[in-house]
């Protein structure tokens, strides 16, 4: 047995424990709907087989037997639908939790093409069986009790049926086993589905401008991957279809048998009646228990999917805090990096990416350019900065003072950061949120959103921006809005004035930054702006992971 699969069983039974009561309900209640369809199905045999049909005490049998049924069923259904409903939204809730608790490298090294079908299409999957779970559940019942009940009529009758189900069941594992290979296969495929989605949306424009690329986005990607999922999809459902259609022919084969066998053999009349009443009745919960196969087949990969995801984020990030509610973070001096080094996993056939060491000291109230080439470091070294990465070696420091893995959290929310490839909120989370709640944000935000010339087209309610359906610069413009309502001691900017026109990449570096710098702010910029190094305090440039020159400049005398 593998890790694997013990590893799967292990959290199947960790996110059923809190339901067990109710599976307990679904399950005894399922099996008295099942027992009492049987008795109902014995009740029936009887009255065809003897004089005077249904009257006194079989009659009211009969109705009891039916409103235990119909009672049983609908508790079985109901209490299934509970756990259902829970378990689906348990499974949410624990992998949201653990990608927000996962480490920065390990989501980076998780593409989203692969982890938004897990999120979606392998949750929904798990919810669509659970609701057939209950009508299944009794289903199986319902054959067991048959099956019991033709057992005590005959034994060498019950011998064929034994010899039938046991040649049908092994059909039936057959292809379930060659269906889920299948299944695995149109799952792959539907994350490369994905990924392909996510070019047509993103580049849409460029795939306007390039006919040849088009074409062969859709004829080469998207409908090769299409008709791969349908044919793999199609042979594996094919396959369970075949295996039903040989166990319904089975069964009619079977009744055949029956009747052949009490023509040559003294058999009672309510002993073959009930045989062949049983029989055709049987055929429907075990057509449904197979119809359920596919999709059971479907689920038990999405849920391998899920404990997959589940696995590659089980290491959460030590003492992150999701339920700890927010504040402010002092800065009295300043932060920092001693002998800090951190590497990358090495590309195939080639050398891994090394950082470091990494000695540096910044203090507040500096304004700080990083700059240098592409691949230099300068990320990597600002994750390292920010605490988004942790230092494989060396320490970072604030105030002097090594931050631990348990102070990461907290230390992380020193900073306000716009980043190369930032993502724009559109709820406000600044001083505004304080005790004069949403409503003082409008007031505190509008003198900003004036300044940066988009008060014309975005206004704040209720604590959020009215659109952030804007360009890419004016979009920039707005999570700048955010770092000053924020009002945190340290600024980080990622290119932020690449997608400016010239006349506000003027105003961000001439009288943005050092307004920020002069209320005291430590301000980080990543740029390539060299026309403007000279307003900064410092220039640090970074070439194949070092830092190459840390150079002090002095502004008045360099503009002069």
């Amino acid at each position: 047995m593998t890790s694997s699969g013990h590893g799967n069983r292990a959290e199947v039974a960790r996110l059923l424990q809190p339901f067990l009561p109710w599976i307990l309900l679904s399950l005894a209640t399922g099996i008295c709907a099942g027992a009492a369809t049987v008795f109902l199905l014995r009740t029936i045999n009887v009255v065809l087989n003897q004089p005077g049909g249904m009257a006194g005490g079989l009659l009211l049998t009969f109705i009891v037997l039916c409103l235990v049924a119909l009672f049983g069923r609908m508790a079985s259904d109901m209490s299934t639908n509970f756990v259902g409903q829970r378990l689906v939204a348990q499974v949410r809730k624990s992998l949201a939790q653990k990608i927000l608790s996962a480490p920065i490298d390990a989501l980076e090294r998780y593409r989203t093409h692969r982890l938004m079908p897990v999120l979606s299409q392998d949750v929904d999957m798990i919810s669509d069986v659970a609701f057939v779970l209950s009508s299944t559940l009794i289903a199986v019942a319902i054959a067991l009790g048959c099956l019991g009940y033709l057992a005590w009529l005959s034994l060498p009758l019950f011998g064929l049926l034994v010899i039938a189900l046991v040649v049908g069941g092994g059909v039936q594992i057959l292809a379930q086993t060659r269906a889920e290979v299948g299944f695995w296969k149109a799952r792959e495929h539907e994350d490369q589905l994905h990924k392909a989605y996510r070019q047509i949306s993103e580049g849409a424009k460029e795939l306007r401008m390039h006919r040849e690329r088009r074409t062969r986005m859709f004829g080469g990607q998207i409908e090769h991957i299409v008709d791969k999922i349908r044919s793999v999809n199609g042979r594996a459902i094919n396959t369970y279809v075949i295996a039903t259609a040989f166990g319904s022919a089975l069964f009619f084969l079977l009744i055949a048998l029956i009747l052949g066998w009490a023509a040559f053999s003294t058999t009672e009349p309510v002993v073959l009646s009930g045989f062949v009443l049983v029989m055709l009745f049987l055929k429907g919960p075990i057509d449904q228990i197979a119809g359920t196969l596919p999709s059971v087949g479907r689920a038990k990969v999405a849920f391998q999917r899920i404990a997959d995801l589940s696995a590659r984020f089980a290491s959460p990030e030590p003492h992150l805090h999701l339920g700890r509610a927010g504040g402010k973070e002092a800065l009295a001096e300043g932060i920092g990096m001693r002998g800090v080094r951190y590497a990358f996993d090495a590309p195939e056939g080639g050398e891994p990416f090394v950082l470091g060491p990494i000695d540096l000291s910044l203090r507040r109230g500096e304004m700080v350019f990083v700059v240098g080439d592409n691949g230099s470091g300068k990320t990597t070294l600002i994750k390292l900065l920010l605490g988004l990465y942790a230092p494989q070696q060396g320490d970072v420091l604030r105030d002097g003072a090594v931050v631990t893995p348990e102070a990461r959290d907290d230390y992380r929310q020193l900073f306000t950061t716009v980043f190369s490839d930032f993502y724009l909120f559109e709820d406000l989370a600044g001083d505004g949120q304080g005790e004069e709640g949403a409503h003082g944000l409008p007031q505190t935000a509008l003198p900003y959103l004036q300044r940066l010339e988009i008060a014309h087209k975005v206004s704040i309610k209720d604590g959020s921006f009215s659109t952030v359906d804007l360009s890419t610069g004016q979009r920039k413009r707005l999570a700048l809005v955010h770092a000053y309502l924020e009002g945190r001691p340290v600024l980080v900017f990622d290119e932020w004035a690449a997608d400016q026109d010239p006349a506000f990449r003027h105003l961000f570096y001439t009288e943005l930054l050092p307004e920020l710098r002069a209320k005291g702010h430590l301000l980080v910029v990543i740029s390539h702006d060299d026309r403007y190094f000279h307003v900064a305090d410092r220039v640090i440039t970074m070439k194949a992971g070092r830092i190459a020159e840390d150079r002090a400049r002095a502004p008045a005398s360099l503009a002069a």
